[in-house]
């Protein structure tokens, strides 16, 4: 019943915004050499490298960051045996104001190529936000932790009081191409706000990374549409990484979301499988010097869900990652 791989090549350039995304460190973990020599009046001691992170691919970063990221998502699925395709992209832009704060926006389009029905394009709602990374002396060294809070503007293509239906099938698709972890930037219907937050271990090459968010959903506009005048969300994630050399590192990611509440469309589900999802994603990411402190760290990762009902559509994604840090 599961369709071969569909392997899709998505053509990104990093020119803006942005879960992904984050200004990483250097990648080397290379000690710097021992001084033979003692050191001289007043000459502080040489601070060891800092370990190289691994960023995750659909979790946001642990760290305050600098970044241009163009992140694609192609998801071939198959209802009902026919084969269709999403095609998901976001943009992501983010500035460090302090060493430990960056606000960003994230913008999104997407087509959508139904088995039955015509093909739509939507473009997703624009997310605003901030990512806060203090730096706590309680944590040790090798800990890390952001908190986040961002506000997804209903003003996504697609909703109303009467939207087109392509454009309503091409947002419901986003959603499944994207693992249920951007709901906030496809509920064109509602204002949504999302706070969270991320705790890593990093050390070595290993980075290990845990993530929750939750998403409340309020009501703007498609009262006739959208039965639901508020619903809450919760999102989940584990980031797995290390780095085999200092230019290449493989990441693992398993991802969980849940409805808290309970939505029109999960109450007439008898089966259940909408209450929620499952997903893991695994690939590999490349660390390129481009200038001084400026990194491109181009990725390509594997995705597939673990239970319905993704798994029962057959969705295999594959998701392209072109971040551009600095």
């Amino acid at each position: 019943m599961r369709p071969a791989v569909f392997v899709s090549l998505c053509v990104g350039s990093a020119v803006l915004l942005a879960p992904g995304l984050a200004r990483s460190e250097s990648p080397s973990s290379k000690v710097e050499a021992t001084r033979v020599a003692p050191l001289g009046p007043g000459e502080a001691t040489p601070a060891a490298p800092t370990a190289p992170y691994s960023l995750p691919w659909q979790l946001r970063p642990a760290q305050a960051v600098n970044v241009v990221r163009w992140d694609t998502s192609s998801a071939h699925y198959a209802p009902a045996g026919a084969d269709a395709d999403t095609l998901a992209s976001s943009l992501l832009l983010a500035h460090k104001v302090t060493p430990t704060l960056s606000p960003l926006l994230r913008v999104g389009v997407v087509h959508n190529a139904p088995t039955v029905g015509s093909s739509g394009t939507t473009f997703a709602n624009p997310l605003l936000g901030a990512l806060w990374a203090p730096k706590l002396a309680t944590l040790g060294k090798d800990l890390r932790m952001s908190t986040f809070f961002g506000v997804a503007m209903p003003l996504g293509t697609g909703g109303g009081e009467t939207p087109d239906a392509s454009e309503t099938a091409t947002n419901k698709a986003a959603i499944a191409a994207r693992t249920s972890l951007d709901n906030a930037m496809f509920a064109v219907n509602y204002l949504v706000l999302s706070p969270g937050a991320d705790l890593a271990y990093v050390k070595g090459g290993l980075s290990v990374q845990l993530e929750a968010t939750v998403l409340e959903l309020i009501r703007a506009r498609g009262s006739k549409v959208e039965k639901d005048e508020a619903r809450t969300n919760l999102t989940t994630g584990l980031h797995l990484g290390y780095f085999v050399v200092p230019e290449l590192s493989f990441g693992g990611e398993l991802r969980y979301q849940r409805w808290l509440s309970t939505p029109a469309a999960v109450a007439a589900d008898k089966t259940g499988a909408s209450r929620d999802s499952l997903s893991a994603a695994l690939g590999a990411r490349f660390h390129i010097p481009v200038a001084d402190k400026v990194w491109l760290r181009p990725g390509i990762a594997y995705v597939r869900g673990l239970d319905d009902p993704l798994d029962a559509q057959g969705y295999q994604i594959i998701q392209l990652d072109l971040p551009l840090s600095f």
